[in-house]
């Protein structure tokens, strides 16, 4: 009997893979090329979508090369993507005519401020689950609408296209300009602040307020779906999923049911908790997502927490700082102290995201002193992770317990590249004051996009069959003084308020 694998390609921030997976979820074959990263401007995060577009046109067929597999043993292929990040094009000629507006992008904070003064943020916020912030593509998209010449007028007349990564992939995957699929999902959309989070379609109401045209929009179907099917690189593999990454690396866990929850940690650290269909309304300052769709099911939902820089501090600190030649550096020097010395650092980026949502906020680093070395610095960079999964943690447990819902986040399971840092495990379970556990399969992006396409064909039946799947690699406990505990967490957040008031002149 001819083998059957499912594959994705994980679009990611800083780069893409092509991956395919037998039916035991063991990785047989995987593909990886960086893009480019642009920042012409402070604050102001691009990338080139034409150039990731050509990286999957190489990706696709090398990992078929790479694991001698033909294009006919692919039974799905699932699409998983950088949310919020904001494509506009021409579908006549298949040109984005702007560079993609990153979701770490911060250019749209006035325009986010402005409606905020015209009152709109609490409405804005019922319908979409999301507080009014320029995290999300909205407000990049209305700023791309107007920036671009002409493109307003074109998008009246349907001469436009918008989309998330995932949009501009589908549609090139299934012919472009030759009859492209202009697709997304409920994961997807539910990041553009345009999509109502009860009805799961466009709201009339949202595109009024960010003056968006209905005619540039996808159209959403269910996550787990037979969306069409490739006509290049290589024709005939079957589009059965897509989803965006922080949904796909839930289902990567297995955490299917309401109750379950992921940690993931890559550029920046994102924690979904399943609540299933009961929609739950964050007061804590928390996003109320999408978790999936499956075809003719019900949305299941989740609660979200998001720390943009986690991943990218270590980067910047190596790239900028040079005190560390490798990201696995980090873990080494941040060793060779036992505590941060009274330094803290808030990297904030691109503003303090949940459960915070200070737009206009900058990064700062407190508390030096002549006592601080290259190790403290390290430890600090790691400890903020920590903080941040502390905040939202808390937030999670209050929100649920403000909607009557009985039960609670007692353990964080962790995937992501940055896991693989045992002494930030230590720290997260320390200031979280829970189990971290870390499986075997510790990067569950790509994982979660497969096992999505592979249950929409049928590779898998049901739920279970992933279960088995899953092992854990390693458990940190709870290891702190209480006390020490509520003083280091109390004085990241002075540090957060430090940031959060920070207004150069």
């Amino acid at each position: 009997m001819t083998a059957r694998y499912v594959a994705a390609i994980d679009q990611g921030t800083s780069s893409t893979r092509c991956i395919i997976y037998d039916r035991g979820g063991v990785m047989v074959s995987v593909a990886q090329r960086k893009h480019t990263q642009y920042f012409p401007q402070p604050g102001w995060v691009e990338h080139d979508a034409l150039e990731i577009w050509k990286l999957v046109q190489r990706l696709i067929p090398e990992a078929l090369r790479n694991g001698g597999i033909e294009p006919d043993q692919l039974v799905g292929l699932g699409i998983t993507n950088q949310r919020e990040t904001t494509v506009i094009w021409d579908p006549t000629t298949g040109v984005p005519l702007h560079r993609a507006i990153v979701w770490q992008d911060t250019r749209t904070t006035d325009k986010v401020e402005d409606l905020r003064s015209q009152g709109v943020a609490a409405d804005a916020e019922h319908r979409t689950g999301a507080p009014l912030s320029n995290y999300f593509s909205a407000p990049r998209l209305s700023w791309m609408l107007d920036a671009c010449t002409g493109s307003r007028a074109a998008a009246e007349r349907g001469r436009v296209l918008f989309g998330t990564m995932d949009s501009w992939l589908v549609w090139n995957l299934t012919g472009g300009v030759d009859g492209g699929l202009h697709v997304t999902d409920p994961t997807n959309a539910s990041r553009t602040m345009l999509m109502n989070i009860e009805t799961a379609q466009w709201d009339p109401t949202l595109l009024d307020v960010f003056d968006v045209p209905a005619a540039i929009l996808p159209e959403i179907r269910p996550s787990m779906s037979r969306v069409g099917v490739t006509t290049t690189p290589v024709a005939g593999i079957p589009i059965t999923a897509m989803i965006g990454d922080q949904q796909a690396a839930l289902v990567g866990q297995t955490a299917l049911r309401a109750g379950e929850s992921k940690y993931t940690l890559g550029t920046g650290g994102f924690l979904l908790f399943n609540t299933g269909t009961t929609l739950v309304r964050s007061r804590s300052g928390l996003i109320t997502t999408v978790a999936f769709q499956s075809d003719g099911q019900p949305i299941r939902y989740a609660l979200e927490g998001s720390n943009p820089t986690a991943g990218a501090l270590v980067e910047w600190i190596r790239q900028n700082l040079g005190i560390i030649a490798t990201p696995a550096e980090i873990e080494t020097l941040a060793s060779t102290v036992t505590d941060n010395g009274g330094c803290y650092i808030v990297p904030a980026f691109s503003g303090l995201h949940a459960p915070h949502w200070v737009s206009g906020s900058r990064g700062l680093i407190v508390g030096l002193t002549s006592y601080i070395t290259r190790g403290h610095l390290a430890r600090a960079a790691l400890e903020t992770n920590a903080f941040a999964a502390a905040a939202m943690v808390t937030a999670v447990n209050d929100d649920l317990a403000a909607a009557g819902v009985d039960t609670s986040l007692t353990e964080l399971v962790v995937d992501g590249g940055m896991t693989a840092n045992n002494t930030m495990m230590q720290m997260i379970a320390d200031m979280c004051d829970v189990p971290v556990t870390r499986p075997q399969m510790a990067e569950a992006v790509a994982l979660g996009a497969a096992y999505a396409a592979g249950l929409t064909v049928g590779l898998w039946t049901d739920e279970q069959q992933l279960r088995r799947n899953w092992r854990a690699a390693a458990v940190w406990k709870p290891d702190v003084d209480p006390a020490d505990r509520e003083r280091r967490l109390a004085n990241w957040s002075a540090a957060v308020r430090l940031a959060s008031q920070w207004s150069p002149v």
